[in-house]
C-alpha cells in the first residue's frame, strides 16, 4: 500500500518535475506561435472583408494587437512556473508573482500600441497618457524585480545539507503545489468557457478591454492571497522569529495590493502595482538586514528559511 508521503511524491513528479516543466514549456510555446498566426489571420480577414464580425474590437483592428494572444499563453506558462517554484524557493515564488503582473502590463502595451493617437495633444488623450504610464511602470518594475532577485539570492545564513524540519516544511509546500495545479486549470477553463459563451451571444462585439485584460488573473491573485496566508500559518510551526513573520506577512500585503489593482483602472491601477513591488522589495531588504545579526548556528528557526528562500 502506497503511503501518503510516497503518493504526494509520485503526483508531484507527474505534475511538477523538471521533465514535466520542459514538456509544458514546449507545448505552450507551440500553442503561442499557432495562436499568434490565427489571431493575425482573423485581423486580415476582417480588414479584407472576408469576416463581418468583431470589427469594433480593439483587439482585431491592427496586426500589432495580435501579439496580445501569444503573450496570454506565455502568462499561462508563468503561472505554471510560479507553482513549480513554490516548493523550491519562496522568494522565487514571490518573484514570479511580480513577473506575471509585469508581463500583464507588457501585454497591455502591445494592445495599446495599436490604438495610439500620434498627435501634438499626446498628454491630453487618455489612452496615450495611460500608455505612457504603463511604459514607465514596466521599466520601473523590471528594475525593481532585478533588485528583489538580488536580495533573494543573498545567503546570510550558513546552509546545511539536510534538516528534518526543513524537509517537513518542503513536503507541505509540495502538497499545496499539487492542489494548485488542477485548481488553476479549473479556474482557467471556467474563465475561457464563460468568456467564449458571452462572446458568441453577441458576435458583433467583445467585452470591454479591461474585462479581457483581467480575465483569470483577478481570480488567480485572489487564490494566491489565500495560499500566502496558508504558507504564513504553516510557517508558525517552524519558526517564531519576528523578522520572518514580518517578511511573510509583508508578501501577503504585496499580493493583496496587486489583486486590488484589478478592481480599478487607469493610473491608480498602475500605481498600486508599482507600490506592491516596492513594498515587497522593502520587506525583503529589511529582512536581510535582520539576518545579518543572527548567528549561523542560532536555531532551527533560521535554518528553516535558509534552504527555501
Amino acid at each position: 500500500m502506497i503511503k501518503k508521503k510516497e503518493l504526494v511524491l509520485v503526483i508531484f513528479e507527474k505534475l511538477l518535475s523538471e521533465k514535466t516543466r520542459e514538456k509544458t514549456e514546449k507545448i505552450i510555446l507551440k500553442i503561442a506561435i499557432f495562436s499568434f498566426f490565427i489571431h493575425l489571420g482573423i485581423i486580415y480577414c476582417i480588414q479584407f472583408g472576408f469576416l463581418d464580425i468583431l470589427q469594433n474590437s480593439s483587439l482585431f483592428n491592427n496586426p500589432i494587437s495580435a501579439v496580445y494572444t501569444p503573450f496570454s499563453f506565455i502568462l499561462i506558462y508563468e503561472v505554471y512556473l510560479l507553482i513549480y517554484y513554490l516548493p523550491k524557493s519562496f522568494t522565487t515564488y514571490i518573484t514570479k508573482q511580480y513577473e506575471i503582473i509585469t508581463l500583464i502590463i507588457i501585454r497591455k502595451l502591445f494592445k495599446d500600441l495599436s490604438d495610439l493617437e500620434l498627435t501634438t495633444n499626446w498628454f491630453e488623450i487618455k489612452g496615450d497618457l495611460q500608455f505612457t504610464y504603463d511604459l514607465i511602470a514596466s521599466l520601473l518594475l523590471f528594475y525593481l524585480i532585478f533588485l528583489f532577485q538580488k536580495q533573494g539570492k543573498r545567503k546570510i545564513i550558513h546552509q546545511i545539507k539536510s534538516n528534518a524540519t526543513i524537509q517537513r516544511f518542503v513536503e507541505r509546500k509540495k502538497l499545496i503545489a499539487i492542489i494548485l495545479v488542477p485548481l488553476f486549470f479549473v479556474i482557467a477553463s471556467y474563465t475561457l468557457i464563460d468568456w467564449s459563451a458571452g462572446t458568441f451571444v453577441s458576435l458583433s462585439t467583445l467585452p470591454t478591454f479591461e474585462n479581457i485584460n483581467n480575465l483569470f488573473f483577478d481570480q488567480f491573485f485572489t487564490v494566491l492571497i489565500l495560499v500566502d496566508v496558508v504558507l504564513l500559518l504553516i510557517s508558525f510551526f517552524y519558526t517564531s522569529q519576528f523578522h520572518k513573520i514580518m517578511r511573510n506577512s509583508g508578501f501577503i500585503i504585496s499580493t493583496i495590493l496587486i489583486r486590488m489593482s484589478f478592481g480599478v483602472s487607469g493610473l491608480i491601477s498602475t500605481i498600486l502595482i508599482v507600490v506592491a513591488v516596492l513594498f515587497g522589495l522593502a520587506i525583503i531588504s529589511i529582512h536581510n538586514k535582520y539576518e545579518k545579526n543572527i548567528e549561523p548556528n542560532a536555531s532551527n528557526d533560521s535554518l528553516v528559511d535558509s534552504s527555501t528562500s
